[in-house]
């Protein structure tokens, strides 16, 4: 039997370990894509105890307690921080099989120094030398974020914002890594949501543009793209149901448009179209400013309404959906190719049942443009598990090339994420080393560096073109 996550953890033979000391886990981080609040890292801030960096936000962890019987008194609600996580070590001892009992543990031995297992009754001893160790001075954001030897990480960004934590962030010397807004237009692509024209009336006032028109929102639109790129952006990303294509004439979206101002119902059909109008030509605008596209699709939000009144979008109330339209999803990139020319692209559904799709759609669209111009973007929410992981790489591998995929990326909002990438880099070497094990490839070392540095670093550094 082996030892509890030793050092060999995920490693079930000598290539994969090979590959994972002397190779992968030398590799810096580059997070392409993350939830983190840069005001966090501009005031460099430090937190009081654990609960705050691990259940502050976390809808992760929030799901699998509700799924414990925990009363979410203890969860979103008003409890004391210690009684909080009395309830998630309760919660964890149960998750045998969840990546959240890996990555918990994992950020317990990398940050904290901590080789036990959490549970309800060594909760107590885990408070205490987890909220010691954060009141040193290495554990603030700002080192947090450099002892995980990250380089780069972009934030997730409103095209309003006015990009001042940045700002800040750009200016401090003393921080040498870098942290780049990237683009997330959702709310200007939301006709159908009750606050569209409040936005429109906040877009108009932040770009200094009048917009009455679907041609002024574009030129607002670019006008803040501008700004964005000034501040070094390089990367887009849009969360849509499912990807759309409904082609209208300029009229009829402008008829549409007219009735998102005016606070009128559209039809789920208008909406399509407003929304394949908005892709059409913010995808033209990102091929001319040279940025990545991101396409998050697949989830089905905000299923339980009555939680949804109390505590708002992204509480742990979103499920997979089973709406995979592939024609939709060709004749969108079609679309976009015919209309200016496809960006480089990465697609993410959240039904690990679109691996296969995704990767046949990938190669109709590939150029010289790029090295792997379409990527499948890495296994995404409720796929980052081990099994998700190792499906979504032997798909990629199926139908691609898998030596230049992307690799991982936190997707989250805590400064304690980065232990993600050591799992994902364990399972990523452990699934190669057992291909050459297996006689399946060959044991070329300094190809399969080449391969797992590209994966873990390199692939991303050249894909965005960071300045790195």
């Amino acid at each position: 039997m082996k030892q509890f996550m030793d050092k060999d953890f995920l490693l079930t033979n000598e290539v994969a370990k090979e590959l994972f000391f002397d190779v992968a886990n030398t590799m810096p981080i580059v997070d392409y894509h993350c939830h983190i609040d840069p005001k966090e890292i501009a005031e460099d801030r430090k937190f009081k105890n654990i609960t705050q960096v691990w259940l502050g936000g976390d809808h992760y962890k929030w799901r699998q307690m509700r799924s414990n019987g925990v009363d979410e008194y203890y969860i979103t609600g008003d409890a004391p921080d210690r009684e909080k996580f009395q309830k998630w070590a309760e919660t964890l001892e149960k998750a045998i099989g969840n990546p959240l009992f890996h990555w918990s543990h994992l950020e317990l031995q990398r940050y904290f120094g901590y080789h036990g297992v959490l549970n309800s009754k060594t909760a107590e001893e885990v408070w205490n030398l987890c909220n010691e160790k954060l009141q040193q001075d290495d554990m603030s954001v700002r080192n947090l974020i450099k002892n995980s030897n990250v380089k780069l990480l972009c934030t997730t960004d409103d095209p309003i914002d006015d990009l001042h934590w940045h700002k800040v962030i750009k200016a401090d010397e003393t921080f040498d890594v870098k942290v780049l807004p990237a683009w997330r237009p959702d709310k200007a692509m939301r006709i159908n949501k009750p606050e569209f024209a409040d936005y429109m009336s906040q877009l108009a006032t932040v770009s200094d543009v009048e917009i009455h028109t679907f041609e002024d929102m574009k030129k607002a639109i670019i006008k803040r793209m501008e700004y964005f790129n000034e501040m070094g952006c390089l990367v887009s990303d849009h969360g849509l149901d499912y990807v759309m294509y409904a082609p209208a004439s300029d009229e009829e979206i402008e008829k549409i448009f007219e009735k998102g101002l005016n606070h009128e119902a559209v039809t789920a059909l208008e909406c399509d179209q407003y929304k394949t109008a908005f892709l059409l030509f913010i995808a033209k605008e990102y091929k001319r400013l040279g940025w990545v596209m991101q396409l998050h699709y697949g989830c089905k939000r905000d299923n339980n309404t009555t939680m949804y009144n109390k505590l708002g979008p992204d509480t742990g109330y979103d499920c997979i959906s089973n709406f995979a339209p592939a024609d939709q999803l060709t004749n969108m990139l079609d679309a976009i190719n015919e209309n200016g020319g496809l960006p480089k692209t990465i697609l993410y559904s959240l039904n690990p049942g679109d691996d296969e799709l995704i990767g046949t759609v990938l190669g109709c669209f590939q150029n010289s443009d790029a090295i792997g111009k379409i990527q499948q973007g890495s296994a995404w929410w409720f796929n980052d598990n081990k099994t998700g992981m190792e499906k979504q790489m032997t798909s990629l591998a199926n139908l691609g090339l898998l030596g230049n995929f992307l690799g991982m990326l936190t997707d989250s909002r805590s400064f304690l994420s980065y232990s993600r990438h050591e799992y994902f880099r364990r399972i990523m070497c452990n699934l190669i080393g057992t291909w050459v094990e297996n006689g399946e490839y060959p044991y070329d070392k300094e190809n399969l560096t080449e391969i797992v540095k590209g994966i873990s670093y390199n692939n991303a550094v050249r894909y965005f073109g960071f300045d790195l």
